[in-house]
């Protein structure tokens, strides 16, 4: 770019290692990278698959492993071999779309991420695989364009009979993706089809929602997410699911309800295809958890992300270097340090200018996938640090309920029930140090949950915290009580940290029930957590709050604990400072991650239990008989 070449090199600025020659030599270097990366869809050449090159076009290996002959045929039949085979090509030739930035009709010609996208899809069909995605979109580039034109190279290209549903979240969406579908079939090129073929959309039994391709006797069904109709009673083979993350959640409909029936209509067969995609809305709902399962490798779809800096339109020219590396802030410095060049930098310098703060602009145009779901100016965590600590979430080892003779600790066992509230990722080890820590919620499922989570504590000034089992549901509080005290029994009668202010508030009341039960289970658990001799249970205020919420962030920035819960993870996500107070963002909970704070703080105070501030009495009450352990 000539503007690199301008001389207004500061032979003094060194920075980061870097003086602003080397940074414009290495910006260079990164260009002519990018610029080395040709594509032709009419050659074949970077185009996607297993290609071998023939009379100068890199053809797919498919096509010639079926037609070792292909240069013998005539142009035409050549040409109507190939689109079979080659989607790319087929796009150039046959598919004319609208410009997203001029709004005029044009060969649709791939953009790399668009190529990205298509290669994975056609790995997973090429070997033989149905074609399974979850795709997270970023802005402007063109993912459901190229999801519903796959599809519909499909159904008039290489099936008959190939059914597809377009479902969104409004019936608009869904339309306007139908309506790229409509376009191309009006430009269609006549040739590239039998004599008395026609493609044309018409009603299907008069049904506007339901439209008919009659020459490929097949059906393109658009509904949306509380549109039964639109999934039942039709043999699909392929479904395209369009802003997911936006689906609403009610009891009359859910996206799980549309998923599994998408799941039982579409089967599992070579070139079936269904594509997830959305723009992020935020974590804890439907989308979210099906990326989270994805990425973990337990889920059928794999899971794509495209950042923004991919899209080729989000390049600006860099007039002035040396002023735009002076002026670029530390995430800047990241995005340099990653491997973008000035040009991708100096248009997401430009553009955070139109946003009220970068978070707002991380949403929009994420960098990456935690981004995306993170769209809050007011974020507690870091992302890239929560990504990290997501790694080490999994599914639990084991799911059920503890099972006692009622409100004792006698013939205290695990009991496997599928739909229990108890997951168990590590179970309790001779010799191990636990602590259980325990935030109180409602009765009621509207209110906040009750969390009761347990920490191996062992040797925590050379090994980090481990969370390895939790209980989490809405409970009667002296149940509560007791499911606290019966599995820290469990955990090798563990340290008992319960979050009080819930039994102070109830204190205050003329009968107190949740105290006086806590008072009373005490009496049989007596490895509970004092804040002072005469003050059971860790006090949660304006004093402690941001002493344990720091020390959260330093563990997770430190790596100094293991989480094995997706929705710690989540709620650490949507956690929000406003000023000086703490909380959860509205319509989002923070029930686990307050356990976690609590615990994490509790395990560092006191230096793996070792300086507890347990009474006298309650040091005795410790081996007395009465405890009734297993």
């Amino acid at each position: 770019m000539s503007a690199i070449d301008i001389a207004i090199v500061d032979a003094a600025a060194y920075l980061c290692g870097m003086n602003i020659q080397e940074i414009i030599a290495e910006n260079k270097r990164r260009n002519k990278l990018l610029a080395q990366q040709p594509y032709d869809p009419l050659t074949g050449e970077g185009c996607c698959g297993e290609r071998l090159c023939r009379d100068g076009v890199w053809l797919p290996r498919t096509l010639l492993d079926e037609c070792p002959h292909f240069s013998a045929l005539s142009d035409l039949d050549q040409r109507r071999l190939r689109i079979i085979h080659d989607f790319e090509y087929w796009c150039a030739t046959c598919v004319i779309i609208r410009d997203k930035l001029t709004g005029r009709p044009m060969n649709f010609h791939l953009n790399k991420p668009q190529r990205r996208l298509l290669a994975i899809m056609e790995e997973q069909r090429i070997a033989g695989l149905p074609v399974r995605i979850i795709l997270l979109k970023a802005r402007q580039w063109g993912g459901s364009t190229l999801v519903q034109m796959y599809m519909a190279w499909m159904q008039i290209v290489r099936h008959k009979g190939w059914n597809s549903l377009i479902c969104g979240h409004l019936k608009q969406s869904a339309r306007a993706i139908k309506g790229m579908y409509s376009l191309l079939l009006r430009n269609y090129p006549q040739e590239m089809l039998d004599e008395d073929e026609k493609l044309k959309f018409k009603n299907f039994e008069g049904s506007r929602e339901v439209q008919s391709l009659e020459s490929r006797d097949c059906l393109v069904i658009t509904g949306t997410a509380v549109s039964d109709d639109a999934v039942r009673g039709y043999n699909l083979a392929m479904a395209h699911l369009t802003e997911v993350a936006f689906w609403p959640d009610t009891p009359q409909h859910s996206p799980e309800d549309v998923m599994r029936s998408v799941n039982g209509t579409i089967t599992r067969m070579p070139e079936s295809v269904i594509v997830l995609e959305s723009t992020a809305n935020g974590v804890g709902q439907f989308f979210h958890d099906e990326w989270i399962r994805a990425q973990a490798g337990d889920s059928d779809k794999i899971p794509v992300f495209v950042p923004w800096h991919e899209i080729e339109i989000y390049r600006s020219a860099v007039r002035d270097p040396k002023k735009l590396w002076d002026s670029m802030d530390e995430y800047e410095r990241t995005l340099w340090y990653d491997g973008l060049t000035l040009e991708m930098i100096q248009w997401y310098h430009d553009k955070r200018r139109e946003t009220s703060s970068h978070a707002a602009m991380m949403a929009e145009f994420p960098t990456n996938s935690s981004e995306a779901f993170i769209c809050s100016g007011f974020s507690v965590f870091d992302s890239k640090q929560l990504d990290q600590l997501r790694r080490n979430c999994r599914p639990p080892r084991a799911v059920g309920e503890m099972a006692a003779v009622f409100k004792t600790l006698k013939n205290l066992h695990f009991q496997p029930v599928a739909q229990g509230k108890m997951n168990i990722w590590e179970f309790p080890k001779p010799g191990t140090k636990y602590i259980v820590a325990v935030d109180v919620g409602g009765r009621t499922p509207k209110a906040d949950y009750s969390v009761i989570a347990v920490f191996d504590v062992t040797d925590i000034r050379n090994r980090p915290i481990e969370v390895v089992a939790q209980w989490r549901g809405h409970i009667d509080h002296d149940l509560l009580a007791w499911e606290a005290a019966q599995v820290a029994a469990f955990y090798n009668k563990a340290l008992l940290v319960v979050e009080a202010n819930t039994f102070i508030k109830d204190a205050a009341s003329e009968y107190a029930p949740a105290r006086f039960v806590l008072d009373e289970v005490s009496r049989y658990y007596r490895n509970v957590y004092w804040r002072d001799c005469d003050k059971m249970g860790f006090h949660t205020n304006t004093h402690t709050k941001p002493e344990i919420i720091g020390r959260l962030i330093a563990d997770v920035r430190d790596e100094a604990y293991i989480e094995h819960d997706h929705e710690a993870v989540n709620e650490m996500m949507t956690y929000e400072q406003h000023g000086a107070a703490y909380r959860a963002r509205k319509g989002h909970h923070d029930d686990i991650l307050m356990t976690r704070a609590i615990a994490l703080w509790v395990a560092r105070k006191h230096c793996a239990l070792q300086r507890t501030t347990i009474t006298d009495a309650d040091k005795k009450a410790l081996i007395s008989p009465n405890n009734h352990y297993p």
